[in-house]
């Protein structure tokens, strides 16, 4: 089941992209479009998706990033590539009213990720482990990074020997 295509005044808002923009501009745009459906900023659940979910709270949009991931696999594991991006699309804006649910922004994201970039993950997980250490964590395995069982980055993941590929390299 596909999720809700973004409502008609989000997409024209997001729409008015130079071809020519980065990532972080469509995200940026996205989020403040998020940010205004909220109800308390005047979203109206009757006439907008976005505020309907916001309204709902968290276990609901919970549930839609679930599902969503879920198509996400479906999707890979099918080997269907334009279902597949069509299918991150919604996961990363359901991702998106999460983070801004609980107060985070796409800015928040990509600053981690540029804090990650030329880690390998094997690095990073060992840095995390210590960081528990040092605060006197215990139990379980501490993996809330959402790497994945072992914490490994998904630039390690590759296979390139535990370095993450860097800009303008193959990682291959």
């Amino acid at each position: 089941m596909s999720a809700p295509r973004i409502d008609a005044t989000a997409a024209a808002t997001a729409a008015t992209a130079a071809p020519a923009e980065s990532g972080d501009d469509t995200l940026a745009r996205l989020a403040a479009v998020i940010e205004s459906r909220r109800p308390a900023a005047g979203g109206d659940p009757e006439k907008s998706y976005v505020a309907r979910l916001f309204s709902k709270g968290t276990d609901a949009i919970l549930k839609k990033v679930g599902e969503e991931a879920t198509e996400v696999v479906m999707a890979a594991k099918d080997g269907q590539r334009e279902r597949l991006v069509a299918e991150v699309a919604d996961l990363w804006f359901h991702t998106m009213i999460a983070l801004a649910h609980l107060g985070a922004r796409p800015a928040d994201v990509l600053a981690e990720l540029a804090r990650r970039e030329g880690l390998s993950g094997l690095e990073e997980m060992a840095l995390r482990k210590a960081r528990e250490r040092d605060r006197g964590d215990s139990g379980g395995s501490g993996d809330r990074s959402g790497h994945g069982e072992h914490g490994a980055s998904p630039a390690a993941a590759q296979g390139d020997g535990g370095r993450a590929a860097g800009p303008g390299e193959s990682g291959a």
